[in-house]
């Protein structure tokens, strides 16, 4: 099975954010406004800005957005903006502040992010259609009306950054077999199909397929129903089309807002625990039994890229680790080891691969690279777990489904905790996650072992 490559375009929005919020604050800094408490200040604007992003959706525009969805984000913005910019006199007593000064900050602003605004979603319009870069490798399923304007619309707007590789037509002697094999074979991304040319088993075919390679599936819409799932719709142009998955953290804000907790979350655990109970661990384990401190095993994580996942090393050294997870009453475990596995403090090196950005504080957890395979093959939509990072601790853990997997339910009811938690992603859930977590090992848990 080929993996999907990894890209930059994540970080667009993030830097946009990032820059966005610099002019806002230097401008803060060197215009005479005279206000009294300048850190009040600068946190004001600074939470007012994004949580006007957020509701405006300022920084969604996606690669078939036309220019006046940019003007209308721009509008919004900053109609938003200059009422609360005005109301912070109001809210905070501030008679000495300069109105005037105050209006041609928010003028300084309004035409430097609004050009950058502008020239960045022109610049990626031209990196796309030049450059080719940015792009998007796709296939079409179906040949008719509303299949070729799509495919119109890929040959003929580049700056969409979409590169068309083939159609394929069940009418005209394609199968799906046929389809699966290409979409594997040449590394296609995303898959277009007209509703209008497959049977209903065909669709659960087509979905079941997309969601155990990792390809993105959409769909271009008839007068068949269909919606008995929340669907998204966009519009390539004038053609709609709709999103079966929508995953909250491909959204490069969220992924940002996912990482900067993992980092700052990673930073606290290393600085103040792993700092001093490293060593004492590090003592007890050597003492015990010979052997390294740390234990890494091989696992899959994001796109199915295979990393080392650190823990303390709970077990006597022997040649099958790899291979056989720990089961209830293992040989294998020591005594400190039975302590650490039970109150779960042998995963605490995990955090060094959140910091190193090859895990999430929360996500589905990371199995040996022999399971993966194994399940891979075996469990409808496994593969799905994979469209994000892998997690210390998961809404499947919290749910009782931790450890060994001893039957094919085990396993399943997993797979549906992670795709549920990865289709519901929220900053709130992981907090709630890992206060469980928490909760759980301070509690002890039954397959803890």
């Amino acid at each position: 099975m080929k993996y999907k490559a990894g890209r930059y375009s994540m970080y667009i929005k993030p830097i946009n954010y990032i820059m966005d919020l610099l002019v806002i604050n230097v401008l803060a800094m060197i215009l005479p406004i005279n206000f009294v408490n300048p850190y009040l200040f600068h946190a004001y604007l600074t939470l007012a800005w994004m949580i006007i992003s957020l509701k405006t959706e300022f920084y969604e525009v996606q690669r078939y957005a036309k220019l006046t969805r940019v003007l209308t984000l721009i509008f919004q913005q900053f109609v938003f903006f200059f009422l609360v910019l005005y109301a912070f006199i109001g809210f905070f007593k501030q008679p000495n502040m300069s109105r005037l000064a105050l209006a041609e900050f928010f003028a300084f602003n309004f035409v430097i992010i609004s050009s950058l605004k502008v020239l960045t979603y022109v610049l990626l319009l031209r990196y796309r259609a030049f450059f080719k870069g940015n792009t998007r490798r796709v296939v079409v399923l179906g040949d008719n009306k509303k299949t070729q304007q799509l495919i119109d619309v890929f040959n003929s707007r580049l700056e969409f950054g979409y590169e068309f590789k083939r159609q394929f037509s069940l009418d005209e002697g394609d199968d799906l077999f046929t389809l699966y094999n290409y979409v594997i074979d040449h590394d296609i991304d995303e898959i277009y199909c007209s509703i209008a040319e497959v049977r209903d088993q065909e669709m659960l075919d087509l979905i079941d397929f997309a969601d155990n390679n990792m390809k993105l599936l959409k769909f271009i819409p008839d007068n068949k129903n269909i919606f008995a799932k929340k669907l998204k719709f966009e519009y390539y142009d004038y053609i709609p089309i709709l999103s079966l998955r929508d995953i909250p953290l491909e959204d490069p804000l969220n992924a940002f807002v996912k990482r900067f907790f993992d980092l700052v979350f990673s930073t606290v655990v290393i600085v103040c625990v792993l700092s001093w109970l490293t060593p004492l661990l590090a003592l007890v384990i050597k003492l015990e039994s010979s052997g390294p401190v740390f234990f890494r095993q091989r696992r899959h994580g994001v796109n199915s890229r295979e990393f080392y996942c650190y823990k303390f090393r709970s077990m006597a050294m022997t040649g099958d680790a790899d291979k056989k997870q720990a089961t209830k009453g293992d040989m294998r475990i020591t005594r400190v080891g039975r302590f650490i596995r039970r109150t779960s403090i042998d995963e605490l090196p995990q955090f060094y691969n959140v910091f190193l950005g090859q895990m999430s504080v929360v996500g589905p957890r990371p199995h040996m690279v022999k399971h993966t395979n194994l399940y891979g093959q075996q469990i409808d939509k496994y593969m799905v777990r994979h469209f994000v990072k892998p997690g210390i601790t998961g809404l499947a853990q919290t749910r009782g489904y931790r450890g060994e997997i001893e039957t094919e339910a085990d396993i399943v009811n997993r797979v549906k905790f992670d795709i549920f938690y990865i289709e519901n992603w929220s900053l709130a859930l992981d907090i709630k996650i890992i206060g469980q977590t928490v909760l759980n090992a301070i509690q002890g848990e039954e397959k803890a072992y």
